[in-house]
């Protein structure tokens, strides 16, 4: 094989994604490291299409189209869940600085008394719009996505008795592929 056909064959095997590496104390040891849930996603682009597709499937689930087609639901909420799930899965923190913090978010579906099956049907909806928005059909990925939104809705579901008390200063959650990542104040 030529050098130039070495070449093409190795950046072949590369992936598409960027994968960056992390050094050890010596050069030499340095590994490639898996990249977050949303650059494995492919990013911003990614969660706009997995917030567009929820959105649609909650509205045509007939429990969950109230809570999503009332009035005065935000115009941009799915840019704004999107940009929300794109953070937690380590984007850019454009939902904390645009829209608010966790308390934030919690404020809003707080107070709501029994929810019934809610929590499973958003889930259901979850798994299901990621198909429907072609995120990776990777297993692992998969599962750390399912895992994320039942630990999202068990969480939110501490908060929906009518006189429940959502903490302030909660920061927005960061989620990898071994789950919810521990976060410094």
């Amino acid at each position: 094989m030529s050098p130039q056909t070495v070449g093409v064959a190795r950046s072949r095997a590369l992936p598409s994604h960027p994968v960056p590496l992390v050094t050890a104390a010596c050069p030499c040891h340095a590994h490639r490291v898996r990249p977050s849930l949303y650059e494995f996603a492919g990013g911003d682009a990614a969660f706009l299409a997995l917030a567009a597709a929820h959105h649609a499937r909650c509205l045509a689930d007939p429990e969950l189209n109230h809570p999503f087609s009332h009035p005065d639901q935000n115009p941009h909420h799915v840019e704004r869940l999107g940009a929300y799930w794109a953070e937690v899965m380590g984007g850019p923190p454009k939902y904390s600085q645009s829209c608010g913090d966790q308390s934030s978010l919690l404020h809003m579906h707080a107070g709501n008394g029994d929810m019934s099956d809610l929590g499973e049907r958003f889930l259901a909806c979850f798994v299901q719009a990621a198909d429907d928005a072609d995120m990776p059909d990777d297993p692992e990925f998969r599962a750390a996505l399912a895992a994320y939104m039942r630990w999202a809705v068990d969480d939110v579901l501490v908060y929906s008795p009518v006189d429940a008390v959502v903490p302030g200063d909660e920061p927005v959650p960061h989620w990898g592929w071994d789950g919810l990542q521990q976060q410094g104040r």
